[in-house]
């Protein structure tokens, strides 16, 4: 089982990897794919993955990023409201001429997944399209990752009180605060590793990096429950099996998920806050 899981984390990562140094067209097809899988394994869970509001979701997942590709302006939230609001209606829409086949519950399911999945990890080609993106895009899974291995190492190690006894009993406190700032200290040192590149846009990147990661993986904590409080609520032991020794999409990115916009917000009110102060001090 062990060595199941390496190898198909190393495969994985040396994916991500490649996906990441394209870039474009590339990683926006593969995110678009990665979210139909991922949204795929969320509708299963409520019995809509087969079915007219699954399609719906699917179908708004593509739509999702073609437009997003295609705006010229992925880095921005340039997206009308009326995409949102035009999948909505449609989903609507299914539910009251084909009523009562389908439960509130599954329409609800479905618009959640393209916002869950489709739209959250969207994130990691926005942040992608960034200036200094193609550097600062790492941290996402710098961030999540670091703070889950982090996290487990803390918390195997000097673990004591329980962080959400009843949904993830083995999770504690001090893994948590262990995972943080072990986040912080791969972002640091990201940061020096790659200073030279980022000053133009961070100003100070050790410390930048640093507090990005921190900032993601306490979102990449959350994500991680949120993701284990689903299949508990459906008592699913994994969304899929996609990936060998990890389950599925949703099992492995859970909290990427969440790190993702996370990430790229906090990057866009630093960089802005700064030139806001630098125009301010002229």
């Amino acid at each position: 089982m062990f060595k199941t899981r390496l190898i198909s984390g190393i495969v994985l990562v040396a994916v991500i990897i490649g996906l990441l140094v394209l870039g474009g067209s590339v990683l926006a097809a593969a995110l678009c794919l990665i979210s139909l899988v991922g949204m795929y394994e969320l509708y299963r869970t409520v019995g809509a993955e087969k079915s007219l509001l699954g399609a719906v979701g699917y179908l708004g997942g593509v739509a999702y990023y073609l437009i997003l590709f295609f705006s010229g302006h992925p880095e921005t939230d340039s997206l009308p409201v009326v995409f949102f609001v035009a999948v909505l209606i449609l989903l609507m829409a299914v539910y009251v001429f084909t009523f009562p086949k389908y439960s509130a519950g599954q329409v609800m399911a479905a618009f959640f997944g393209l916002v869950y999945v489709a739209v959250m990890l969207s994130y990691i080609f926005r942040t992608r399209s960034l200036p200094g993106g193609q550097i600062l895009v790492w941290l996402v899974f710098l961030s999540s990752w670091g703070c889950d291995t982090c996290a487990y190492c803390v918390g195997m190690l000097i673990g004591k009180h329980k962080m959400a006894p009843r949904l993830s009993p083995k999770k504690s406190v001090e893994g948590g605060i262990g995972g943080i700032l072990g986040a912080g200290i791969l972002g640091g040192i990201f940061g020096v590793v790659f200073a030279g590149s980022l000053e133009s846009v961070l100003g100070n990147p050790a410390f930048h990096c640093a507090l990005i990661c921190m900032v993601g993986a306490v979102i990449s904590q959350i994500g991680d429950l949120a993701a284990s409080a689903i299949k508990r609520n459906h008592d699913v032991k994994d969304y899929g099996k996609l990936i060998p020794g990890h389950g599925g999409i949703l099992d492995r990115f859970d909290s990427v998920i969440f790190v993702a916009p996370g990430i790229y917000y906090t990057i866009v009110l630093l960089t802005e806050g700064m030139e806001a102060l630098s125009r301010f001090l002229q």
